[in-house]
């Protein structure tokens, strides 16, 4: 068998309704993936399965709000119905900048609630479903460079990615014994929609490109895709508790 295949396993991705959730969806579809779309938007989601369909693959939509327990495990229930559920990506996540001191606590619970518990909650229900069935399976949660480096003005952001990078590890070590693999991506900024304005910006381009990114350039949301596919499939056994980077070198300085 193809060690870099997916074909056969259904993958649950959250936040998969646009931008880098979306992207990562696309590739394990291309792998060969079964997908459980998740995200709040149906339409976004409806969209998403149009284009997997059309290009021969088979994805599912389920709207749902992954901050809420009950919702997660229904989630999972759905998955184990459609087949053969094995991976899971935890894309679903937030970002509001702001100075700490006077950050507002409702900004910074509301951050935590997608970035932390979201991720912690969809990591349970998979890791209790994969278990619970006896399978091998792997779980691969979103970080980002600030989860291992601090940045002014991303002080709850980085927190909570500091936060998703040693839940990570723990529960790889916890599950590692049953075949439950658990690993973090952790890209740069990502080239989307919405990041390609920041690139207008002189003052940006100068602090982040020019003085932070070795590489000059923002990952773009294949390159992550791929990073995410490795760390799904047979090619990744032996690796678990472990952080990709996708980070232009950024954490390299």
């Amino acid at each position: 068998m193809d060690a870099w295949s997916l074909e056969g396993r259904l993958a649950l991705v959250t936040g998969a309704g646009r931008g880098l959730g979306r992207g990562i969806a696309l590739g394990l579809a291309a792998a060969g993936a079964e997908l459980l779309c998740v995200a709040r938007s149906g339409d976004q989601l409806d969209t998403l399965v149009d284009e997997v369909r059309a290009a021969g693959g088979v994805a599912h939509a389920h709207p749902a709000d992954v901050t809420e327990e009950a919702q997660v495990n229904a989630a999972v229930r759905r998955a184990e119905h459609l087949g053969d559920l094995r991976i899971a990506v935890t894309a679903a996540g937030t970002n509001t900048p702001g100075p700490a001191r006077d950050y507002p606590t409702t900004a910074w619970d509301a951050l935590f609630d997608v970035n932390v518990r979201a991720t912690f909650l969809t990591c349970r229900a998979v890791g209790d479903s994969l278990l619970r069935r006896g399978v091998p399976g792997s779980i691969v949660t979103v970080s980002s460079q600030m989860g291992s480096v601090g940045y002014p003005g991303r002080a709850p952001y980085c927190a909570s990615k500091h936060a998703v990078e040693g839940l990570t590890k723990a529960l790889a070590v916890e599950w590692a014994p049953d075949g439950v693999r658990v690993n973090a991506v952790a890209p740069t900024f990502v080239e989307t929609p919405m990041t390609r304005a920041w690139l207008e910006d002189p003052q940006f381009r100068e602090e982040v490109l020019e003085r932070r990114l070795p590489t000059r350039r923002f990952a773009t949301v294949e390159e992550v895709a791929h990073a995410v596919r490795y760390l799904a499939c047979d090619a990744a056994g032996s690796t678990t508790g472990d952080v990709l980077k996708v980070d232009g070198g950024w954490t390299a300085w």
